[in-house]
């Protein structure tokens, strides 16, 4: 059921609808893409918006990922506001031309719809595509709902184009249990969107035969690091950026964003930290928790390239036992991803909280509520013994 009222349009779509709906929004110059599950149906829906010419869109059907990225990056050098969207070997088969888009600062936008990499090969969610370009300059948001994957894309705008960025951007929402669950959600009407991202004007253009440019030129060791050390200030700039949009979105929307969540943190001795989907579930589980006595929360980044390390390591400063629940492994035998980063962060406290790293969900394996519960039973015993048994395993 669809439910409009004087400014908003309350309906039920999947985080795939949500995501297309908001491109077609958007309305880019350029979109270049090759679709893969479970990403497909973004670009199937969008197509139809620009089939129906409902977008102005240049819509680029390409032979590969690789010649997608080539083909939106291409088009960012010429001054188009560009996006596109792909999923695990898609996103890996990207990965030379993701690091020419940022190192040549393209404010592009694209939706990651994330699914485990092969081999073996498997189309169900887990985070090891997203996780495996973390270090590729590319600014990423994560997604725990359909209306936050939706809200994010239109944010994403904002911030790759802000003048103090000028960097790539990836929004990513889970395979199948965000792409293609049906979900109530609040979208903004068409004008109000066009108003909050504004005109896309380019700061440098392949096409400004007025101004002419180089992009992609050789450099060796004289200026090379001089590049590199402008790129990672602009993405440490992301932060407050992304703040700052957050702002300005819960103006117009009523939705707030920042850096993370922190869901009944204040008085906790006992978190989990997770990212996108599995957050909700773990709120399930730290209300339940709650209800007995248990002083239990969760922390769940929002935001992890830049990787907002003060604001985290600020946030969890008072807790005594913390897991960290990954959904990819970083395969160096010591936690995933987002664990290290965790535990990095907390290390110059004073008084930091025991810290566990626990693999979860690879290849789309349910995460369920009595996990969450276990993970937390495990938590307990730590604030029991002040000890650490095991410091990372999978579980189940």
């Amino acid at each position: 059921m669809t439910i409009m009222t004087a400014s908003k349009l309350s309906t039920a779509l999947t985080g795939n609808s949500a995501v297309a709906y908001a491109m077609k929004q958007i309305n880019p110059d350029v979109c270049a893409a090759y679709p893969i599950t479970p990403s497909t149906q973004i670009m199937e829906e969008f197509s139809n918006y620009v089939a129906d010419g409902k977008v102005e869109t240049e819509l680029i059907a390409v032979e590969s990922e690789h010649s997608a990225m080539s083909a939106c990056v291409g088009a960012a050098g010429a001054g188009a506001r560009v996006m596109t969207a792909t999923s695990s070997q898609g996103l890996a088969l990207m990965w030379e031309m993701l690091y020419i888009a940022s190192g040549l600062r393209l404010p592009i936008v694209m939706a990651v719809v994330n699914r485990a990499l092969s081999a073996p090969i498997n189309i169900h969610c887990d985070h090891s595509d997203s996780m495996g370009a973390r270090d590729s300059g590319w600014i990423q948001l994560y997604s725990e709902t359909v209306q936050e994957a939706y809200d994010n894309l239109i944010q994403a705008i904002r911030i790759g184009e802000h003048r103090d960025v000028l960097l790539p951007v990836m929004v990513c929402l889970d395979g199948f249990i965000t792409s293609h669950a049906i979900e109530n959600i609040t979208l903004l009407p068409d004008e109000e969107v066009k108003d909050f991202i504004g005109e896309y004007t380019p700061h440098y253009s392949l096409l400004d035969t007025d101004n002419p440019i180089t992009l992609g030129a050789m450099t060796l060791q004289d200026v090379y690091m001089e590049f590199k050390h402008q790129q990672s200030d602009a993405i440490a700039r992301a932060k407050d950026v992304v703040v700052e949009v957050g702002k300005e979105f819960e103006k117009l929307s009523g939705r707030g964003y920042g850096l993370m969540e922190c869901y009944r943190l204040d008085d906790a001795e006992a978190c989990v930290v997770v990212l996108s989907s599995s957050a909700g579930t773990t709120k399930v589980a730290v209300d339940e928790l709650r209800k007995e006595g248990k002083k239990v929360g969760l922390l769940k980044p929002r935001l992890f390239r830049p990787f907002p390390y003060r604001e985290i390591a600020d946030a969890l400063k008072h807790i005594k036992a913390v897991a960290v629940l990954d959904r990819a492994d970083s395969m160096s035998g010591f936690g995933g991803p987002l664990f290290t980063e965790i535990r990095s962060a907390l290390y110059e406290l004073e008084n930091r909280p025991k810290v566990i790293s626990r693999i979860y969900g690879l290849g789309g394996r349910d995460y369920k509520v009595e996990h969450a519960v276990r993970v937390f039973k495990e938590l307990f015993e730590i604030l029991g013994t002040g000890k650490v048994d095991t410091l990372m395993k999978y579980m189940g």
